[in-house]
């Protein structure tokens, strides 16, 4: 009796969970992308799927199923030279009852959900419906592709791995793998295991020399398929870790040991976990418009507006970083892990004069602190590798930097870009000053703070009249190299702040904390030009007439906090008519950076401007920045060609016209343009640790907000409006910027205003 009992609860959990599936897999079309038909080309077409390590770009044909694969720890070159970042290979699946040049049903949708992080494909052919689920798992580190017909018998296939590096793929029984070394050293593999429901399956030869799987007439059928390499991040173990081949063996071994459900519902929890700290509502948009496939919504885009378009953008970079970037691994580079070339534009590296740091600017504000520890790993693991090419090249010099391009093991190529090194650790402070974790200041980021500002101390020349200039700079990517390059003063002058800030925090190196800080008031400042701009060179340069799709020497209003609308207005006004000049059309990337521009400025009409210049529907795959930026089919951010920092930032951008902090206080609505004038966003981060539990707004003006402090700290408020507190606070003040209230706050505790 007992047994049966059991019996009946295990097949209740299990109905329970299939039924929570079903519901999960329900259209959400506010976070959707979605297609009338497979998708053609790579970057422009296919979408994107990943678990932080490993992932792919999905095609959805339903003759042939094309599904491009990556793992981002397979480079070439080692500490002297930066190779590149590799494509894996590639997951075909004939179906051997479908006509290949048959046009797709009439009833075919290709979806990425990405409120669930599950892709869906559908259609009905002969009477059959027939339905495709696919997901990247992070707790079971495989990707997951789900069949299901409405007839048994419905599915006869060939299916076949193809290496990107050449090696052939070999099999028995139900599995397949293709394995290899690159040219330095660099073992690697990956594997697939398929699992049928009804019908048959055989391992037989292929017409290239290697091993397909043959299954015929099966109702339904799983495949489980994961990769790895023996790259470990320690280079005192050589950046040597664990065989592939165990590696993989054991993923598959544990994977396969669960039902499908089970894996789908592990997957949807851990990344909802993630994904569902922020909810944002910026209107709703007509059905008829949002009820559109993708592309025809980018198209219809200039002509009708469609807020729901825009947040989609928001939360779509939010899904791109959690894809790209989990804790244990790898950061996301410049195209996030996806990558079908073993010669990738710019070797789909790290670049640090920007790049990689755009990246990640949306991990703390967008509630994806998690996410953002691949890359302050990354930074920790290069360490000895820089301080030995720091040595050579500047001998005597303490601490460390790095040049543009950089890989995986700490290789660099490119000579200029000095600051990078400055610039990577604000990621360290910004951690810190969003989390106020003092263990994580003190036993991670204060060391390397240090060394990289001790790089400076000794870097920095020092003129006769006491000021202080980085020597033979070039502001990226653009002008003459010689010293006090606004760019580079602007993030020494960063770093010097940050490094200040972090001594007080811990209460150390009170000596050397106050000589940073004297150095830091001795920097050349940048300067105000003959046309009002701020000068992007110490000479009075600057042609009003450029346009360049770089506008570094802007760094100091961000992602730096030297300038500011409040405390530095002539700074901050010099940036805007500098920003004017340069103009607001550009590369998907720049865009994205002048929409934080002019979200600093407090001017939301503008950023959201361009905003909508970048919602910009382009096509090709060539490098040519004439043709300007915009987005692809699968809104991929187009440089032009694909670069994942444009959609990374465009999140980072929106966060930043919705909520502040860098100034020392919580700025709410701060650049907040017309077309937003009624929305709701829940879940974004301040620093000091708060986090907006609740924030609603109505014609403009809030009506609602709920503030939960985490650390417990004091917190100064800034509204451009009065808000009434559902609480005592210690002070409140108003000026012609708006309303600040000061209160101190409780660990845990949540705050109400109305």
């Amino acid at each position: 009796m007992m047994k049966i009992r059991k019996m009946g609860q295990w097949l209740l959990f299990f109905q329970l969970i299939q039924h929570g599936a079903t519901a999960q897999r329900q259209p959400s079309h506010d976070l959707m992308l979605w297609d009338k038909k497979p998708a053609k080309e790579w970057m422009t077409e296919a979408y994107p799927m990943g678990n932080g390590h490993f992932g792919g770009m999905v095609f959805g044909g339903t003759a042939l199923e094309h599904i491009q694969f990556n793992e981002n720890s397979l480079w070439t070159g080692d500490e002297e030279n930066t190779g590149a970042y590799q494509a894996f290979g590639d997951l075909f699946i004939q179906f051997s009852d479908r006509d290949t040049l048959a046009t797709p049903p009439s009833t075919y949708r290709r979806e990425l959900d990405i409120k669930k992080a599950i892709q869906s494909i559908h259609y009905t052919e002969k009477g059959i419906k027939y339905q495709r689920e696919y997901f990247c798992s992070f707790p079971d580190r495989v990707m997951v592709l789900h069949f299901t017909a409405s007839k048994k018998n419905a599915y006869s296939a060939s299916i076949r791995l193809k290496d990107a590096h050449g090696a052939k793929e070999t099999g028995s029984g139900k599995s397949l793998s293709i394995a290899g070394s690159l040219e330095n050293g660099m073992t690697y593999k990956a594997s697939l295991l398929l699992k049928n429901q009804g019908g048959k399956v055989s391992a037989t030869p292929d017409r290239q020399g290697g091993i397909q799987l043959q299954m015929e007439g099966a109702d339904s059928f799983t495949i489980l398929l994961t990769a790895a390499t023996d790259y470990s991040n320690q280079r005192s173990q050589h950046w040597k870790g664990a065989a592939p081949d165990a590696v993989v063996s054991q993923t598959l071994t544990v994977a396969s040991s669960k039902q499908y459900p089970i894996l789908l519902k592990a997957h949807v929890l851990d990344y909802q976990q993630l994904f569902g700290s922020v909810n944002l509502s910026l209107g709703i948009t007509p059905a008829a418009i949002q009820n559109l496939p993708t592309y025809q919504r980018l198209l219809n885009y200039k002509q009708t507006a469609d807020l729901q378009l825009e947040q989609l953008l928001f939360q779509y970079g939010r899904y791109l970083l959690i894809s790209s970037s989990r804790k244990g691994g790898l950061p996301a580079n410049l195209q996030g892990l996806w990558n079908n070339s073993n010669n990738p534009p710019w070797r789909s590296d790290y670049h640090s004069n920007i790049n990689i740091q755009m990246n990640y600017w949306l991990a703390e504000p967008t509630n994806l602190s998690e996410c953002h520890y691949p890359y302050l790993d990354y930074i920790n693991s290069m360490r000895e590798v820089k301080k030995d090419h720091t040595q050579k090249e500047y001998p005597g010099i303490r601490g460390w930097t790095v040049k543009t391009e950089n890989n995986i093991f700490g290789g660099e190529s490119f000579l200029w870009n000095t600051p990078g090194s400055a610039w990577y650790v604000q990621a360290i402070w910004e951690h810190y000053a969003f989390k106020r974790d003092k263990a994580f200041l003190r036993d991670f980021g204060y060391p390397i703070l240090k060394e990289v500002t001790e790089f400076w101390d000794d870097h920095l020349k020092r003129r006769i009249d006491g000021t202080l200039v980085a020597p033979m700079g070039w502001s990226p990517e653009h002008g003459p190299t010689e010293d006090g390059v606004s760019y580079d003063q602007e993030i020494v002058y960063d770093l010097f702040s940050n490094y200040v800030e972090a001594a007080d925090a811990l209460g150390v190196d009170k000596p050397y904390r106050d000589h940073v800080l004297d150095m830091r008031e001795h920097l050349l400042k940048p300067k105000i030009g003959k046309w009002g701009q701020l000068q992007e060179w110490e000479t009075d340069r600057d042609d009003m007439e450029d346009q360049h799709r770089h506008a570094s020497h802007l760094f100091g209003l961000h992602p730096g906090r030297q300038f500011s609308s409040t405390e530095t207005p002539d700074m901050a006004n010099a940036a805007k008519v500098s920003l004017l000049a340069r103009g607001d059309a550009s590369t998907g990337w720049s865009m994205a950076w002048k929409i934080n521009f002019w979200a600093r400025l407090h001017d939301g009409d503008h950023a959201h401007t361009i905003l909508r210049n970048f919602i910009n529907l382009v096509g090709g795959d060539g490098v040519n920045y004439k043709e300007g930026g915009g987005v692809y089919a699968n809104l991929f951010c187009a440089h032009p060609p694909f670069q994942i920092d444009g959609n990374l930032g465009y999140a980072a951008a929106v966060a930043e016209m919705l909520l502040q902090s860098q100034a020392g206080s919580i700025e709410i609505l701060p650049a907040l343009p017309k077309a937003w004038a009624n929305g709701r966003v829940q879940g974004l981060c301040a620093r000091g640790n708060f986090e907006i539990a609740d924030l609603q707004w109505k014609d403009g003006k809030v009506y609602k907000l709920s503030i939960i402090s985490r650390s417990g700290a004091d917190c100064i408020l800034h509204s451009k409006q009065s808000i009434k507190a559902g609480f005592k606070t210690d002070s409140s003040s108003n000026d012609a910027s708006g309303f600040t209230y000061r209160f101190q706050t409780k660990a845990g505790k949540k705050y109400d205003f109305f």
